[in-house]
């Protein structure tokens, strides 16, 4: 099995530090990501200051578990996995989150370290805001706690619907899920991804998923090569996957959260 460790002996794996100065958020709007949109032009205005503009790139990690939370990250077009890491190394995506989200949740749900290993799983931009800046402007209310708080109901029904999923559907139909979540959130149909990365989110064997992504080009949904995969059929993709990417999102808490940040 592929473990955080094995992958950490790649140049790309490394915890992430800024290789220049972060960029400040005057070049990008409040749009680019759905949470921030859905902040009143007032509070954008007031927070904006305090954001800064980074880069991420494949395999960086953003925070290990159990390690203090030093910013949050609101990504726009980067998409950041969450993994569950096993005491002997092994690891399993539990969460995926890209410019519909926010990454650092322990922050403002009582903690100030987490469960969870964020990881960059498609290079972008992101805004990062200061923890101690977001843990203040929380406890003051208003706004941004509000939709932060609608966010974290929706990423636990996508975490109680991963733990679904990988316990009761073949791995053909999660390799579906993944790229579809995948899609969601990029603005094109080619992803920047390997094999190698794919188990570690899904938690099995890369042969497993070499597998399961040939028996999908062979029937014409996907192609891919050494590190990028072209989804070239969505709908028979969706006809493909399992019933655990369409239904999170008819879940009324979903439903409600999308309204809200979408409007």
């Amino acid at each position: 099995m592929t473990t955080i460790a094995m992958l950490r002996e790649t140049p790309t794996q490394r915890t992430f530090t800024p290789s220049r100065p972060a960029a400040p958020v005057t070049a990008l709007k409040k749009w680019q990501n759905r949470l921030l949109e859905a902040l009143p032009e007032d509070t954008w205005q007031r927070l904006a200051p305090q954001f800064e503009r980074v880069e991420l790139s494949a395999g960086n990690v953003l925070y290990e578990c159990g390690t203090p939370l030093k910013y949050v990250y609101f990504p726009v077009t980067s998409i950041i996995s969450l993994l569950y890491v096993t005491s002997d190394g092994a690891s399993s995506q539990v969460a995926m989150v890209g410019l519909e989200g926010v990454v650092g949740m322990s922050l403002f749900t009582g903690g100030e370290t987490s469960s969870t290993c964020a990881v960059v799983q498609s290079s972008g931009c992101a805004l990062r805001l200061r923890a101690s800046v977001l843990e203040q402007e929380f406890s003051a209310g208003g706004a941004l706690s509000e939709v932060l708080l609608r966010y974290t109901q929706s990423l636990l029904i996508q975490m109680a619907q991963t733990a679904v999923c990988n316990r009761h559907h073949a791995l053909e139909q999660q390799l579906c899920r993944l790229l579809l979540m995948s899609l969601d959130r990029l603005p094109g149909s080619e992803m920047a991804i390997t094999h190698e990365m794919i188990s570690n989110l899904i938690g099995v064997r890369r042969e497993g998923i070499t597998h399961a992504a040939g028996k999908l080009q062979r029937l014409g949904l996907i192609s891919y090569t050494r590190g990028r995969i072209t989804v070239l059929n969505r709908e028979a993709l969706e006809e493909h996957v399992c019933e655990c990417y369409s239904s999170p999102k008819r879940h009324p808490h979903h439903q409600a959260r999308t309204a809200y940040a979408y409007s």
